[in-house]
């Protein structure tokens, strides 16, 4: 009976471990300027010396799972441009809001050191990418994370993907499109088609499969089997806003420096030119803030079957000023030859045609992505002719429902150095497919980090779910 009551209790005691193991605890808060009162959009929220972590949302709001066995480690709050907010895991305190104050490095202060360091805000982008090979990773790794994939006009979502993928790849500087991996684990909120027109996805799919003539008002929507729409919808959506895309294509800029072509390559100074801001704090560290602007030549992105040149660039880049390795990349693509500029009016209504966000993690003396924000508009031909009306409200209402984009946001939390788990990984089925339905695991995702939506993207999700149910069993 003794020995009966000792099995007993050691596997109650075996349960708890498990139950303590793997139980978590939230956090979960609102970030603001200390001086203005203004949310902090895109903040950094991790645990340090991990890769655990989340980022802030438009209204600067986070929701963060850590496992209780972190309960004494150091929560670390940052944003560029201001000082750090750290306290231990157990002492913070979800009612009370986070407030951080400006940081700012004097740019006279910084240059009057001993070393020889660049002197223009180009030869500190040279400088940055002749040192990749020793801020990125250069053995194989494995990332884990959650995609949001949304579709939407200023009225509604039209349709909402949510997904836990896995990337694999085998070195930073290596190529690519036989070195890099894309897999989706599992999906949460599934694929919804209704109420989308897309004769324009389905005249490019039939041109791909051999009929070049073919013109989109030479169709009639009542003519067309609602699955061969389908099946042209995702054919289009894979090969403009598919995985494989994103983290291949020259939009990749870190990654694929190597490239011949590549934006952020040998003829970086042909498609951009440079020009210091000044020097931020990130995290007690200095950081160069980098104005990006058009250089010579137009910018092609080579999307294959799609009009993607006569781009300029602009935006920002941070750099940190010891390593040089890169911290944040904000990028955009605007029209700028006329062709392209006349193809984004009639078909997107802007001149923005890519808009890109990246942000990088610091992991075992390496960077490692940490979050993608990209967004490009999409074409999609719904509502009525805008040229048309004369009414003007009539008008931008018509422009509101006609003229769609599409965001995806990516957030990294877990990153596999172990080569047994990479290797083992390695050869398991990949499938990059987002567009796939795959079974709701309720399990898996009450355990997930996700990122938090915004209250006005909250609000359009809801509206999906009236029309159709996200969480597919």
């Amino acid at each position: 009976m003794n020995i009966i009551n000792k099995t007993y209790s050691l596997t109650i005691l075996v349960c708890l471990f498990f139950i303590s193991a793997y139980s978590q605890t939230e956090l979960k808060n609102k970030i603001v300027d200390f001086s203005t009162m203004i949310p902090i959009e895109s903040a950094s929220i991790y645990i340090q010396n991990t890769t655990t972590g989340t980022i802030s949302n438009a209204d600067g709001k986070f929701v963060l799972l850590v496992p209780n066995t972190m309960e004494n480690d150091t929560l670390v709050i940052s944003s560029i441009g201001y000082k750090s907010f750290k306290i231990l895991v157990k002492d913070f305190d979800n009612t009370e809001e986070v407030f951080l104050e400006e940081d700012i490095a004097s740019l006279d202060e910084v240059l009057l050191v001993g070393e020889p360091r660049p002197k223009t805000a180009n030869e500190i982008v040279l400088k940055m990418i002749s040192k990749l090979p020793d801020n990125l990773p250069e053995l194989p790794y494995l990332e884990k994370g959650f995609l949001r994939h949304k579709e939407q006009n200023k009225k509604e979502f039209k349709w909402l993907i949510e997904s836990a993928i896995t990337l694999y790849d085998s070195s930073a500087q290596s190529p690519a499109y036989k070195n890099l991996k894309i897999n989706v684990d599992e999906m949460r909120k599934s694929y919804d088609l209704r109420d989308v027109d897309s004769l324009l996805a389905y005249t490019a799919y039939l041109k791909q499969n051999g009929n070049k003539s073919l013109r989109a008002k030479n169709l009639k929507r009542d003519t067309i089997q609602t699955a061969s729409l389908v099946k042209a919808i995702k054919w289009n959506d894979i090969r403009t806003n598919g995985l494989k895309n994103l983290f291949i294509g020259k939009l990749n800029l870190l990654r694929n420096t190597k490239s011949p072509r590549a934006l952020f390559g040998e003829h970086i100074l042909d498609y951009h030119q440079f020009e210091l801001d000044t020097v931020l704090v990130d995290n007690e560290r200095k950081i160069y803030k980098i104005k990006i602007s058009a250089g010579k030549d137009y910018i092609d992105l080579e999307t294959k079957g799609i009009f993607d040149a006569g781009y300029i660039a602009n935006g920002w880049l941070y750099v940190y000023w010891d390593t040089y390795a890169v911290k944040k990349i904000e990028y955009e693509l605007i029209a700028a030859s006329e062709a392209q500029k006349n193809r984004s009016k009639i078909l997107f209504d802007t001149q923005v045609n890519h808009k890109l966000t990246v942000t990088y993690m610091e992991y075992d003396g390496k960077m490692y992505t940490n979050y993608i924000s990209y967004e490009t508009p999409k074409l999609v031909n719904v509502g009525s002719n805008t040229s048309k009306s004369k009414d003007k409200e009539a008008e931008q209402r018509a422009k509101d429902e006609r003229y769609y984009k599409t965001t995806q946001e990516i957030l990294f939390t877990e990153v596999i150095l172990d080569p047994e788990k990479v290797e083992t990984t390695l050869h398991s089925d990949w499938d990059s497919n987002i567009f796939s339905i795959k079974p709701y695991n309720k399990d898996f995702w009450d355990n997930y980090n996700t990122l938090l939506e915004s209250e006005e993207d909250e609000k359009l999700i809801q509206d999906l779910t009236k029309r159709s149910s996200l969480f597919k069993d």
